[in-house]
């Protein structure tokens, strides 16, 4: 795909918001010890985060509906850079805790109205490869924001790197008010009309697969930092360096799964899922050594990734109806996802099962992902049988 101007300055958008996202997790023990807080506890950020993008991507999807999409965009980067502001004046744990949700309350909202506007903007079936080059941003995130905001915090405290990512949002803005242009409202029959929408039984579905796709990811994922210190022994540099390559990977997946899904999403899905599956699974021997665990974070980040795009497809296309109040739900539903994961992976932790464990219960949340779709296309090819 030739460079598009707005899907680069959407990208833009999700970048800062992929390095707001991540970021704690790769300062989680330099947070906890500052406000003198458990790792378990600082990894509640991350849920408060999630939960509040679960909460922001429909109100403000549905309060929103007649402003033009790039104000819209425009506007909800603003509130991206209010709520970093507010995370690098926090003082204690709880202004903390209140500045990432008011971060995340933009998310949702940015990612599902921003995917639907991609999508529009280029041949339908160019659509997975457009919503696949606007996350790209958040890849990149992974690869160059997150370790560069973890290394700012460890050098010069993690209150720095929240006014680093503030600037960032501002530059965002730019971007979007140059690079964007004015897309067409989308036609609408009503909220409620909408939210009838997100009902029926295929849109519940997807949502739920995304849900738990999503929280394979971050069991493992949100205690990455704590377990290659205590695990493979690493030192602050190697794990800088991880969080670079599991970002290489996530980039490579997007890329790969935007392409695959143009053609099939299910088995885009099947493939990605059975990859997460086997890597978690040797996550948990292989963490032990430098070289190994490298190797498999690499094959991790691709594998999970590669789910995304298929995702928000799956949901997008399942609601036609109400396009951007699904795609926004979607993306609430991923950090629903990413919540359930932290949480898991907290008990995990606080149950004295070790960090091997974690990666167990990340496998066991891909695997039930896995039958999840397979149920879903066999019951797809039912319902489609006799009709042919």
């Amino acid at each position: 795909m030739r460079i598009n101007p707005p899907l680069v300055a959407l990208a833009t958008g999700a970048f800062g918001i992929g390095v707001t996202e991540f970021a704690p997790m790769g300062m989680l023990p330099g947070i906890a010890s500052d406000l003198g807080v458990s790792i378990p506890a600082a990894g509640l950020l991350v849920s408060a985060y999630a939960i509040g993008v679960l909460i922001g991507a429909p109100l403000m999807t549905l309060t929103t509906g007649k402003i033009p999409r790039r104000y819209l965009l425009i506007g909800l980067m603003a509130i991206f850079t209010l709520g970093n502001l507010m995370s690098a004046l926090a003082t204690d744990y709880t202004s903390l805790l209140i500045a990432r949700v008011v971060t995340s309350l933009n998310h949702g909202a940015f990612f599902g109205v921003g995917s639907v506007v991609a999508a529009s903007l280029v041949a339908p079936d160019k659509r997975a490869g457009a919503v696949a080059a606007m996350f790209m941003g958040l890849t990149l995130a992974t690869i160059g924001g997150v370790p560069l905001a973890a290394w700012f915090g460890e050098l010069l405290g993690w209150r720095t790197a929240f006014w680093g990512i503030s600037g960032l949002g501002v530059i965002t803005m730019l971007a979007l008010w140059f690079a964007l242009p004015n897309v067409e409202l989308p036609k609408s029959d009503g909220v409620l009309a909408e939210i009838r929408v997100l009902g029926r039984g295929p849109v519940l579905a997807a949502l739920a697969l995304t849900v738990v796709g999503s929280s394979a990811m971050f069991t493992v994922f949100t205690y990455i930092a704590p377990i290659l210190s205590t695990q493979t022994h690493a030192s602050t540099g190697f794990i800088t360096a991880m969080l670079v390559l599991y970002g290489v990977g996530l980039t490579l997946g997007n890329m790969w799964g935007g392409k695959a899904a143009d053609r099939s999403i299910d088995r885009t899905l099947i493939a990605s899922l059975s990859a997460l599956i086997l890597v978690l699974l040797a996550f948990t021997v292989l963490m032990r050594w430098p070289l190994p665990a490298a190797v498999a974070i690499l094959i991790w980040g691709i594998a999970s990734f590669a789910i995304v795009p298929p995702l928000q497809m799956r949901v997008m296309e399942a609601a036609k109806a109400a396009p951007n109040l699904a795609s926004a739900v979607n993306i609430g539903a991923f950090n629903l996802g990413n919540a359930v994961g932290a949480a898991v992976g907290g008990v995990v932790i606080n149950a004295g099962l070790g960090y091997p464990a974690i990666s167990l219960a990340g496998a066991a949340m891909a695997g039930l992902g896995l039958l999840m779709v397979l149920g879903f296309a066999w019951r797809s090819r039912v319902v489609v049988a006799p009709v042919t």
